[in-house]
């Protein structure tokens, strides 16, 4: 296999294969994959049996088609590429980003290429070794669907004092988001461990009772709306999809996320409504405030952005349901 190519695999279930699990059929075809790997593949989607996703733990049938792509790893350094970038707050120590949702915070499996690592390495080649080759300058992350304000360091300094105030919890991160349903808590704080989904590792889901990391969300009802809540959050924590894990654990996932909510949710027979929501290119989620400490001078920074297009246009449609 070339770099950059992916690789497929399909075939079709032999007799004496019969009651192998799907885990170690594949083991036996890609030799150089670890099972943590082949794992991911087959919770991630990149694995079918009989042309429907499967669990690793699935017994094969004789004559069952199994096809796998395999996606190739990421490059061990990132590589500058020249994308816009919505610059917010810049100086020599410190890149302030308004990310699109869209975009992938660093590369990654199946996500090469077009992150937002990519291009800050292209707007400022000094990041390069900040933090590490495969996420320069990359302090904290936002996910693919979410849009808003990210901090990158342009220096190991600025790294280091970053990353000492986000685990201190001294960074403000303020979130808006649409949620589905009416939220009837005015307010509250959501105080429960994220750890992965044991069902699929593309998940994070409330871990039980002692397992998982802690992670505190604060939320505020800002509007009600008709089936949908616009609501304020709040980080402590920064743990993987925390908002998103959070209100779903409230019965109230965002909008658009087909991960945490209900993939063929509908409106109230309302089909424009149906296409802004799939139209979000992503989630109905905006990092809309960041406050920090400048790491150089001590200044306190505090930056807003304004709710995007996406999300402002599925709430004018909201509203007009709602009056």
């Amino acid at each position: 296999m070339t770099s950059g190519a992916a690789r497929r695999v399909a075939a079709a279930v032999l007799q004496r294969e019969a009651g192998t699990r799907l885990d170690l059929w594949l083991a036996a075809r890609l030799p150089e994959l670890s099972r943590t790997r082949i794992k991911a593949l087959v919770d991630g989607g990149y694995v079918s049996v009989g042309g429907a996703r499967s669990r690793a733990s699935h017994r094969l049938k004789a004559g069952e088609r199994v096809e796998a792509t395999v996606p190739p790893p990421p490059p061990e350094e990132t590589v500058p590429e020249p994308i816009p970038l919505r610059i917010v707050f810049e100086d020599e120590h410190v890149l302030v980003v308004d990310k699109p949702a869209g975009m992938v915070t660093h590369p990654g499996a199946g996500r090469p290429t077009g992150t937002l690592a990519a291009a800050a390495l292209a707007h400022a080649p000094g990041v390069a070794g900040v933090g590490g080759p495969r996420r320069p300058g990359i302090v904290h992350r936002l996910d693919k669907g979410t849009s808003g304000l990210i901090v990158l360091a342009k220096t190991p300094q600025a790294y280091e004092s970053l990353t000492a105030q986000l685990s201190a919890r001294t960074v403000s991160r303020r979130y808006l988001a649409v949620a589905q349903g009416v939220v009837r808590r005015a307010e509250g704080v959501i105080d429960a461990a994220i750890g992965r989904d044991p069902r699929s590792r593309v998940r994070m889901a409330v871990a039980r009772a002692g397992k998982g990391k802690r992670a505190v969300t604060r939320f505020r009802v800002l509007e009600r709306l008709r089936d949908a809540t616009l609501v304020e959050c709040r980080l402590e924590t920064g743990r993987t999809h925390q908002i998103r894990v959070h209100m779903a654990s409230l019965g109230h996932p965002l909008l658009g996320d087909h991960t945490y909510g209900r993939r063929a949710a509908r409106t109230a027979a309302d089909p424009e409504l149906d296409t802004l929501i799939a139209g979000l290119g992503g989630v109905a989620l905006h990092a809309a405030g960041l406050a920090f400490l400048h790491p150089a001078t001590g200044e306190p920074l505090v930056f807003a952005s304004p709710l995007p297009d996406r999300i402002e246009r599925l709430l004018c449609r909201l509203r007009d349901r709602s009056s």
